[in-house]
């Protein structure tokens, strides 16, 4: 796995805060980081579970599966290509 370094701008207020609480090290902006991109997969998953039941009709068929499967993943390629 390569590092990648990047430059973060902040206000000074909050970047004295954020220094202040420890949440600038390495370490901890990873550990949000890796946190964030973590619920926010798990906030796709469930909106995909909630457009299911809502089209739920009775039982899903198996073109209604494979189209949410479809949809999903290209939301997933579309968040890779756009950096999330």
């Amino acid at each position: 796995m390569g590092l990648r370094e990047i430059t973060l701008i902040l206000p000074d207020d909050l970047a004295d805060e954020a220094e202040a609480s420890g949440l600038l090290t390495p370490d901890t902006l990873e550990q949000i980081i890796r946190d964030e991109i973590k619920r926010r997969k798990t906030d796709r998953l469930f909106d995909i579970m909630d457009r299911l039941a809502v089209a739920d009709k009775g039982e899903l068929t198996e073109a209604d599966v494979a189209a949410e499967i479809r949809a999903y993943r290209a939301e997933k390629r579309a968040d890779r290509a756009g950096g999330c």
